[in-house]
């Protein structure tokens, strides 16, 4: 009996906006990877995004697990990004925090 190998590509794809998101799910490749880092399995992984499939989820793994420097670079850039939009909205709107806290007492009333 033969088989035939074939190569699949990884099942993610670059959004209009440069974020990489999984399968045809809106889910963001980073929040894959972070679930993994952090111990989650697949299956776990696939239970909170119910939108992925359980192969996608293996095999954006597995592409990680092969091209780990790649990805960390990735989510190093899409966290200088966030930070960067951070500072940014601090700075036209200064501190939420107090808005926050004000909105939080409120609710415990």
């Amino acid at each position: 009996m033969s088989i035939v190998i074939q190569i699949d590509t990884p099942p993610i794809r670059e959004d209009e906006s440069g974020a990489l998101r999984v399968g045809n799910t809106r889910v963001l490749l980073e929040l894959v990877v972070e679930e993994f880092q952090d111990g989650a399995t697949p299956e776990t992984i696939v239970q909170q995004y119910s939108t992925l499939s359980l192969s996608d989820v293996y095999a954006v793994i597995g592409y990680y697990l092969r091209h780990r420097e790649a990805i960390e670079s990735y989510l190093d850039q899409r966290e200088e990004l966030a930070q960067h939009i951070r500072q940014r909205i601090e700075a036209e709107h200064g501190d939420m925090g107090d808005i926050r806290r004000r909105l939080l007492s409120k609710t415990t009333m």
